[in-house]
């Protein structure tokens, strides 16, 4: 295998040091996402009326609502097929198609109502890739910032193993409706002008497996019955000695 075949971000003749960065990839909510809401105000009282996920504790016979450490997980609200969750007291919110920040800031100002200075924090627990193939941890991934690139998504994922092909990493990606398959190579510095450098929610990334890992497997296949007939050999000696 030579190093062309494994360098990362190689650079072409002539080319210059620095290039244009795809755009950032600000992810919209929608239909079936999973939102946690940690509401916080100067009333923790008040505020634990709308944290339905809140642990509670006692303190002196008394119980009161204890502050998480951090949002809960896999617990919160599920965006309906109109696009809206539904708030304690607040009642419906219409939350389909704004980014999380958008998200927070009119949660918040609902809030306002019956919070004295509310601040609101919203994850999106909906934002799962998939890493398979050639890496070294192979595996479900749940981003909790809403944003992920492709060569941070291979390093959760362990990185590309030696025998994985890093000029044809497959992506495989909802749109409207349909998937798309599109073939990134990490070899080449283009790849970060590629729109498929910041990865969407869902999407696959697949590494396919190199010659050398196919030919291994292939002799590992042709070893095992001659080693398993050596044993048995070596089984029925041992039991006619004895």
């Amino acid at each position: 295998m030579s190093p062309k075949q494994i360098v990362y971000f190689q650079e072409d003749p002539g080319a210059k040091s620095a290039i244009q960065a795809a755009e950032t990839y600000v992810p919209r909510l929608g239909p079936g996402d999973v939102l946690a809401i940690q509401v916080s105000s100067l009333n923790q009282e008040a505020s634990s009326f709308f944290n339905p996920y809140m642990l509670m504790q006692t303190n002196n016979g008394r119980t009161q609502p204890s502050v998480p450490t951090g949002l809960p997980e896999m617990a919160g609200y599920l965006v309906s097929p109109s696009g809206t969750i539904e708030l304690p007291l607040v009642g419906t919110v219409p939350v389909g198609g704004l980014t999380v920040a958008e998200c927070s800031a009119l949660i918040r100002q609902k809030l306002t109502a019956y919070l004295k200075e509310p601040t609101v924090n919203v994850r999106n627990q909906n934002f799962r890739i998939s890493v398979l193939g050639e890496v070294a941890r192979p595996s479900l991934f749940t981003i909790p910032n809403d944003q992920i690139t492709l060569i941070e998504a291979l390093s959760l994922a362990g990185d590309v193993t030696i025998y994985g092909r890093r000029d044809n990493v497959l992506i495989i990606r909802d749109e409207n409706g349909r998937k798309t398959f599109t073939r990134i190579n990490l070899t080449q510095r283009q790849l970060f002008r590629s729109p498929y450098y910041y990865l969407h929610p869902n999407d696959i990334v697949y590494v396919e497996p190199g010659k050398a890992r196919v030919a291994n497997a292939d002799r590992f296949y042709l070893l095992v019955p001659a080693v398993l007939s050596a044993l048995s050999f070596i089984a029925i000696l041992f039991t006619g000695r004895y």
